[in-house]
């Protein structure tokens, strides 16, 4: 297990972590979230030695990340690593012999990621020659040529096609079904919602939401989405006398929420208050006085929503300059009021 404990770092006077916690066991697939300037790279580089911090520690499998546990991590940073006027084929196989391979296993490796990976018939090609999205794909290879016990991954989408990622996506569910821990850091939400075991969203220096998509999801008090043949006033003078806070459903008009004649469409909010009984029984009741019932469901939040209703879009970019987030309160706020454990 990939353990991180109450790692801080600052850049001069601008905290970027502060006490930040978080646990990624054998086999999961960790989404690492957040926005430019959150501080994921300055994370995840702290996690692989290669940057100091300024207290906390970060252990995996009970030991310190030394020299000997780097050669049995691969880590894919953002920007570009790899050499650009030199072959797929040998730069592939220089990194497999750095990491302690024979020739002949390096070769191998090389030859069944390249396959693997899509990127078999430009082995001989200089990384240059590529298309960004074939470079990102050699760059995965270069972080699984040695396969690796850990994935460290900032970014690994960057750039790709949807056949690519669907590639991407499935190499990652194949190590992670092997039993190593996966870390990646996306800004592709949907993505990140789909292949994620778990999630954690990065602001403030801290995690402020930690679980599964699920969990997340279910969290808190998610609003009910209501459709009543009956005119907007009719159904807001019920709800509200009956003790519910309305609020216009932001996807009326789309494929989720179609408009129809004569239908009034809105999210309500119900009490959340421990011990109380469930309103659903109420808000229906409520909501037939009005007129008929279309369509009653609650609106579980997607993890875009979720992100959007906890992180405020820092105003700076984050590598050694790193900006403050601030948490908000929305709809789904309350659900982020203290720290994900």
């Amino acid at each position: 297990m990939l353990s991180v404990e109450n790692i801080s770092k600052s850049f001069g006077s601008r905290k970027v972590l502060q006490n930040l916690t978080f646990a990624v066991r054998p086999g999961e697939i960790f989404g690492f979230v957040g926005s430019n300037g959150a501080g994921k790279t300055t994370a995840m580089r702290i996690m692989l030695g290669l940057l100091s911090k300024d207290s906390g520690q970060v252990t995996w499998n009970g030991g310190p990340i030394d020299f000997a546990a780097r050669q049995r991590i691969g880590y894919m940073p953002e920007e570009r690593g790899l050499y650009p006027k030199m072959p797929v084929d040998k730069q592939l196989m220089y990194f497999a012999r750095l990491h302690g391979m024979s020739p002949d296993a390096a070769r191998a490796a090389m030859e069944r990621w390249t396959d693997r990976l899509g990127v078999g018939s430009r082995q001989e090609d200089a990384v240059q020659k590529l298309s960004l999205g074939n470079q990102q794909r050699v760059q995965l290879a270069a972080a699984l040529i040695h396969d690796p016990e850990l994935l460290i991954l900032d970014e690994p989408f960057s750039g790709l096609d949807p056949v690519a990622v669907r590639t991407m996506s499935e190499t990652l569910r194949q190590k992670a079904d092997e039993g190593v821990p996966v870390i990646f850091s996306s800004h592709q939400l949907d993505l990140v919602e789909r292949l994620c075991d778990s999630v954690g969203i990065l602001a403030g220096g801290n995690i402020v939401a930690r679980g599964t998509v699920d969990e997340l999801r279910n969290a808190g008090n998610p609003p009910y989405a209501l459709a009543v043949r009956a005119a907007e006033a009719t159904l807001r003078t019920a709800l509200t006398q009956a003790g519910f806070t309305v609020q216009p459903d932001p996807l009326a008009g789309t494929s989720e929420a179609p408009l129809s004649a004569g239908i009034t469409r809105v999210l309500v909010e119900t009490p959340a208050a421990a011990g109380t009984a469930d309103p659903t029984a109420a808000l229906l009741n409520a909501a037939q006085q009005a007129g008929t019932v279309v369509e009653f469901a609650q609106r579980r939040p997607h993890l875009t929503e979720l992100f959007r209703d906890v992180v405020q879009v820092p105003s700076t970019e984050e590598e050694g300059d790193a900006a403050t987030t601030k948490k908000k309160r929305g709809l789904f706020g309350s659900l982020f009021g203290k720290k994900a454990k």
